[in-house]
């Protein structure tokens, strides 16, 4: 979770508790190492289970992955999840799996867990833009989870496909809330549009976004009096309405059948369209800040609003762009239920399948042990943190007992007794923007994906 988006859960009280960094933390406390059911799921997983040859992009074979595209079908948009924000294997699938969609399956779209505004820059890099990989990685991904080597390999991977491939053009979009400040690149797109188009409102929409302060720090910003961020957020909601007056639908495509992609500054409805989306997402962000600290249960709301945005982030570029997308996000908002249910009542997988029906699949990662980076305190560095076997009482000890290292399986056709046992609440290893250890979470993995991918073991990923 970036910038702002990271700040809810790195206050929420249920992850209030820091890991140890660097040596490996104590094994989980376990349960009877031997329960009711058991060796009949891992036999059943044994019968669905399909290997990985890798997780490593590149190489060029890929039989591996092409009954995990069968599984995926005709979705237009497939979650892929992450146990934790920052282990190596996790972000190398991601690229090794997009690079399979986009030249099998014709998807074109990687979104990620991260503000609307950093993803604009990076796809104007994918599309020609100027600089490096790395550099846009280190200005757009700044302070992020994914400012990795992994995420610099993604993107040089997909520049050189767009140079290749100048018909099969990819995109890169963050569908998160972000902090953006006046004259950033996102508010000057809405004012250009309406400096070009409506004159007239021009100087009542530079009243209003002269009125929103800029949000350099995102903690300093949520020590304002609630009532002045509250205020704000009626501001940046009124500049969205005004922007909106003159939206015209086009479902994405013009007259001749061809996608249009604009980012602002040309007259006609998709123009107009793309900046209503950018007024959105800075009312986003401000409605999002809005939230009172003080109260849980406020703090659940700005997490559920927060889910609710990215879903709707995500099927706005869907519908007006047609492209197939692959969405990367923490396991506990690409699929249909979380660790903490509490926090996350309704997750923006569970948005995405009620929109989209089965044109939405849900894919989630686990993993047996190793190692993965995350913050510790609030606003403090990304560490290591290493962990051990599964416990036997975990979800991922019987996962690990299947006789393939790394595999996928399909939850939705499982033998009842694999179904059975993994659509119980168990302990698992979930890391988002720091790390609860004692005692973990639970999840009933069949509930809350379409597909697994299980590893054995991971490594921490690789800063920047």
């Amino acid at each position: 979770m970036t910038g702002l988006a990271a700040t809810a859960l790195l206050v929420r009280p249920s992850y209030a508790a820091a890991p140890t960094a660097g040596p490996e933390l104590r094994r989980p406390s376990a349960g009877p190492a031997a329960q009711n059911g058991r060796p009949a799921a891992v036999r059943a997983l044994e019968r669905a289970a399909h290997p990985l040859r890798t997780t490593e992009p590149g190489g060029g074979r890929t039989a591996d992955l092409r009954t995990l595209a069968a599984m995926i079908g005709d979705a237009e948009v497939v979650g892929l999840g992450e146990a934790t924000h920052g282990s190596h294997e996790f972000f190398a699938m991601k690229e090794r799996l997009f690079r399979y969609l986009v030249e099998e399956k014709r998807f074109t779209t990687f979104a990620l867990e991260m503000s609307w505004t950093a993803g604009l820059r990076i796809d104007e890099y994918l599309q020609g833009g100027p600089g490096s990989a790395l550099q846009v990685a280190k200005e757009a991904l700044a302070g992020s989870p994914w400012e990795r080597e992994e995420f610099v390999s993604l993107l040089v991977w997909m520049r050189r496909h767009n140079d290749r491939n100048p018909k099969r053009r990819v995109h890169f979009m963050g569908n998160d809330i972000g902090a953006p400040r006046l004259g950033s690149a996102i508010f000057e797109r809405v004012l250009s549009y309406v400096r070009a188009n409506r004159p007239q409102d021009l100087t009542r929409l530079q009243e209003l976004y002269a009125q929103l302060p800029p949000i350099d720090d995102a903690f300093a910003y949520l020590d304002k009096p609630l009532a002045e961020r509250r205020r704000n957020a009626v501001t940046a909601r009124q500049a969205l309405d005004l922007v909106a007056t003159g939206v015209k639908t086009s479902g994405g495509k013009t007259g001749s059948g061809k996608t249009v992609r604009q980012t602002g500054g040309s007259t006609g409805g998709e123009a107009l369209e793309w900046a209503e989306q950018h007024a959105r997402n800075i009312h986003q962000t401000f409605a999002f800040a809005s939230l009172d600290l003080s109260d849980p249960q406020s703090v659940s709301e700005a997490e559920r609003f927060r889910d609710e945005a990215m879903a709707a982030n995500t099927l706005w570029w869907q519908r007006r762009t047609g492209d197939k997308m692959l969405l990367s996000a923490h396991n506990g908002h690409v699929g249909y239920l979380s660790t903490d249910p509490v926090m996350y009542p309704t997750t923006q997988g569970v948005h995405l399948r009620s929109a989209l029906g089965n044109r939405y699949v849900a894919v989630g990662f686990t993993f047996n042990r190793g190692s993965f980076l995350t913050a510790t305190t609030l606003g403090s560095p990304w560490e290591k943190v290493t962990v051990p076997a599964a416990a036997p009482d975990m979800h991922e000890h019987t996962l690990d007992r299947v006789h393939h290292r790394d595999y996928y399986v399909d939850l939705r056709t499982l033998p009842a007794a694999a179904r059975n046992w993994l659509d119980t609440a168990r302990p698992v290893y979930d890391a988002g923007s720091s790390f609860k250890n004692d005692p973990l979470p639970t999840l009933a993995i069949k509930t809350a994906y379409d597909i697994l991918i299980h590893l054995h073991r991971v490594h921490a990923a690789v800063p920047v």
